[in-house]
């Protein structure tokens, strides 16, 4: 069948669509349903059905005579290692670490935070959760102590797992003084934080809560997988909301598991045996998805690299790592080859690499802008260069071009079409449908298929606040956007606080709240204003407090450290301004929208209900001043 057949039976009668995908895994047991709801009145998917992802991934393709595959490669070129591991080897390692998780009092339900870098033993740790039934939560190693403390506190982990050091480049980050760090912000206290020692740095474990990785894997026996409910949680994983607390995805195993394993060949072209690679982190959704998880499930070779796109050692790496490993499809974010682009901007070390494996190029996490797509296509002549888009709360791709399926026109600018299972509608601020090519607030109707996810952990009434009532019937997405007369999907942006740096989604909110905590500021705006490399960077507007003496320039300085301290230095603030007042409407509300059309040099209506016209220009002479966003270059400003 073609993509258009696939796509109306999957929207009109998803049960008999899901229950068939649902024939491509092995159950324990059956599902009872293929939709249901519960009791909060919530879609649930194969309810009743027994299964383990960790078994999925792992034992399954042993027992069916594929133990010999490679599973994994790990490619870290800022340590000089490389490794192989077979289906059978990667099984074995995740037993041994699921045998220690259990000799610590870790059961089926029970939360493991893991905060490591970009190492076999992250993947690891993560399948070794799946395979006894706990519920792992990854956080992004770049995070500072504070945000791991939120994460912690939301979790509640009877364990921590971490690494004693992370590489950022060339530069060694120690990691045990910010778990350490963040286990004293935290007001829950896990049981233990079990510390992977590398070559780089040794840790000291200097209480009886940190244990040795390598020491207590020794000594554990193997743990055997457990069955568990497709609605159990598999994970949780924290994504920026419009508010400085983060919100607890949680992905359940049954319709996740169905979900991904499905895209694999329908949206990838991925069999098993190919090699598959997503330059992403497991910190993030791509990394649980598609480094781990989607990849596994299908019986392929998926890559884990420890490493960026330039510096390690040079902007060829990728290039490297796509030829000698024979990657057949290939996954980033379009901030990746922006930052290979600048420092190689005619590709011309991409020459002295044998690409012919390579057959598609995937990108997500932000908008692929045209330039960037233009430059790729050059490069890739005859290969494929797609646009998907998708979120931390899908789970997988919601617009794509299906490559498995069938094959569409590019249009730059655009991710393509909708994704079977996701009926994708733009509706205006009142809920009404709009016209084809007419911008407006982009929804899924409801149900979401599977793998989205069902609630926010321990948090159902943020859940429904975030993603259910704004428009009822629908799953809001915070995403603005259009679908043109053939039905192209186009994504233009977020319509709340959450901007995009670099493929890292985080919210001004948090920023915000952060700011107005120092004494000397009243009032403060954060937008995330556009960056030629990283997509957007957030900049900050603050008013001073009268009669408050601080120098601007300090100022400036401590904001920017409080950033870096509180959230990362991922966040890249670095452009904060001081004003004599913010652009209010008449109610108080801070025009953040004209702050950032302003900064990058839009144009914009100026709102009746705004509470006075002549700050806009003193906005503009700040923004000139300090040079922030492409305002600065405008004639006449």
């Amino acid at each position: 069948m073609g993509y258009q057949e696939i796509f109306k039976q999957s929207i009109e009668d998803p049960q008999s669509f899901w229950a068939e995908k649902a024939e491509d895994i092995f159950w324990f047991q059956k599902p009872e349903s293929v939709l249901s709801q519960d009791k909060k009145g919530n879609y649930r998917w194969f309810k009743g059905g027994m299964l383990n992802t960790a078994y999925l991934a792992l034992d399954y393709h042993i027992e069916t005579g594929y133990g010999d595959q490679i599973a994994l490669i790990y490619d870290s070129p800022v340590t000089g290692k490389k490794r192989k591991y077979t289906y059978m080897q990667l099984r074995d390692k995740v037993a041994a670490f699921s045998g220690a998780l259990l000799s610590l009092g870790v059961r089926k339900g029970d939360r493991v935070v893991i905060y490591m870098p970009m190492i076999p033993e992250a993947v690891i740790s993560m399948l070794g959760c799946a395979r006894i039934g706990a519920i792992h939560s990854v956080v992004f190693g770049g995070f500072a102590p504070h945000e791991l403390a939120i994460r912690i506190d939301d979790a509640k982990p009877k364990v921590i797992v971490t690494a004693s050091n992370g590489i950022e480049f060339t530069r060694v980050i120690a990691y045990k003084p910010l778990v350490d760090s963040a286990i004293k912000q935290a007001k829950h206290k896990p049981d233990h934080c079990i510390v992977f020692q590398r070559d780089q740095l040794k840790a000291e474990l200097n209480n009886e809560r940190d244990l040795d990785y390598s020491d207590l894997v020794a000594k554990a026996r193997p743990g055997a997988y457990i069955p568990v409910e497709a609605t159990d949680p598999l994970y949780i994983l924290y994504t920026s909301g419009t508010t400085g607390k983060p919100k607890g995805i949680v992905r359940d195993n049954g319709g996740h598991a169905v979900a991904l394993k499905s895209t694999m060949k329908n949206i990838y072209g991925i069999n098993r045996g190919d090699v598959y690679w997503a330059a992403s982190d497991v910190g993030w959704v791509v990394g649980h998805s598609y480094i781990v998880y989607a990849p596994l499930l299908a019986g392929a070779t998926t890559i884990l690299f420890e490493g960026k796109p330039v510096r390690t050692p040079h902007a060829g790496v990728f290039w490297r790592v796509l030829s000698e490993y024979k990657v057949k499809t290939f996954f980033t974010a379009p901030t990746a080859f922006r930052a290979m682009k600048k420092e190689d901007p005619f590709g011309s070390l991409a020459k002295n690499y044998d690409l012919s494996e390579l057959k598609y190029l995937f990108l997500a996490g932000e908008r692929l802008d045209p330039p960037t797509y233009h430059w790729l296509k050059d490069l890739m002549k005859d290969k494929p260069v797609v646009d998907h888009w998708w979120q931390t709360e899908s789970g997988w791709p919601m617009v794509a071009n299906p490559l498995g399926i069938e094959k569409f026109e590019v249009k730059p600018g655009s991710a393509t079409k909708p994704v079977y299972g996701f009926d994708v509608q733009v509706l205006d601020d009142d809920g009404k449908p709009v016209k084809a090519s007419t911008e407006g607030n982009i929804v899924v109707k409801l149900p979401l298929p599977p793998g989205c996810l069902p609630t926010l952990w321990n948090d159902e009434k943020r859940f429904l606040a975030s993603y259910m009532e704004r428009f009822p019937g629908y799953y809001h997405t915070g995403d603005g956007g259009y679908i043109d007369e053939e039905g192209y999907v186009f994504i233009m942006g977020r319509t709340d606080d959450v901007i995009n740096v670099a493929g890292h989604r985080l919210s001004t909110g948090a920023m915000e709240e952060l700011i107005a905590s120092h004494p000397a500021v009243a009032e403060c705006a954060v937008v995330g204003i556009n960056d030629e490399l990283r997509g957007q960077v957030p900049a900050g507007f603050i008013v001073i407090k009268d009669r408050y003496k601080i120098d601007e320039y300090s100022l400036v300085g401590e904001l920017v450290t409080m950033i870096r301290e509180e959230i990362g230095s991922f966040a890249y603030f670095r452009q904060t301004a001081v004003v004599k007042r913010l652009p209010k409407t008449r109610s108080g509300k801070i025009l953040r929208h004209i702050i950032r059309k302003m900064a990058d040099g839009d144009e914009f209506t100026v709102p009746s209900t705004i509470d006075d016209v002549k700050i806009l220009d003193e906005i503009k002479e700040v923004l000139y001043d300090k040079q922030i966003g492409k305002a600065f270059q405008t004639e006449g400003i």
